[in-house]
């Protein structure tokens, strides 16, 4: 179920960043002008996350979240302030009424996804299955082998969905009794901390599976790999036919 996001907010400009921050996750987004509509969308939509602004007319954010505060049903809904103040005395008010995080104006949308990440995990937004031909874009079958294809770049939300992906697949081929994967990272442009994770995790789930696996890179990807101490001693190769082989 995507994740419901109120932005309340008299800027339509921050609207709309706050709306584009959140436009590759699976989020349903709502918008209200100032605290009085915000505090009936919250009613109505009851959403998990609300990015509140503090200045606004009519009712301004401090008084929206006295309100939010008071009502059971909408108490615990997570909420970022949303600041053009970082003086402490403005700070350790909002703190102080519960918040669960705040950002100072002006800001960019990452940084917003930064502060919400701290608090919750954010799914990325799924893929039309009609477009793949399926919902699984990144494993594919070469006989008895099944390939799971890393994409060009492997952030935490991509890691989040390969995980997910992981889990189904690897049932899938314990009922099909297939136990052979390669995981191919030779469309992978960056080695970074979350690629990192993700083989580790990938390498763990297959062998708790009792899949084997072997590693497929570019001769300078396996030369980055080295460099970490998590990936130093995995043995790498430079092909799915030289992994198909060494699989047997």
């Amino acid at each position: 179920m995507a994740l419901k996001v109120l932005t309340v907010d008299d800027s339509k400009t921050i609207r709309m960043i706050v709306k584009k921050a959140f436009k590759k996750y699976d989020c349903e987004m709502f918008e209200a002008e100032n605290g009085v509509e915000g505090l009936a969308a919250a009613a109505k939509e009851k959403p998990g996350l609300i990015v509140l602004d503090i200045t606004m007319p009519v009712m301004n954010g401090i008084e929206m979240l006295e309100k939010l505060k008071g009502e059971p049903a909408l108490k615990d809904i997570p909420v970022i302030m949303l600041t053009a103040e970082s003086g402490k005395d403005n700070v350790m008010q909002i703190v102080k009424m519960g918040v669960k995080d705040y950002i100072v104006k002006p800001f960019k949308g990452e940084d917003l996804i930064g502060r919400v990440e701290k608090i919750m995990k954010l799914a990325p937004k799924p893929e039309d299955d009609s477009a793949t031909g399926n919902g699984n874009k990144y494993f594919s079958e070469i006989e008895d082998v099944t390939v799971l294809a890393l994409p060009r770049r492997v952030t935490r939300p991509v890691s989040i969905e390969v995980e997910g992906n992981l889990q189904a697949k690897l049932k899938d081929m314990a009922e099909a009794q297939k136990n052979k994967m390669v995981l191919d990272l030779c469309k992978v442009a960056e080695t970074n901390v979350s690629l990192i994770k993700l083989i580790i995790s990938t390498l763990r789930r297959c062998q708790n599976s009792n899949v084997a696996v072997k590693l497929v890179a570019s001769p300078k990807q396996g030369e980055e790999l080295k460099s970490f101490q998590e990936t130093g001693v995995i043995p790498v190769m430079h092909s799915i036919e030289d992994a198909r082989a060494a699989l047997g």
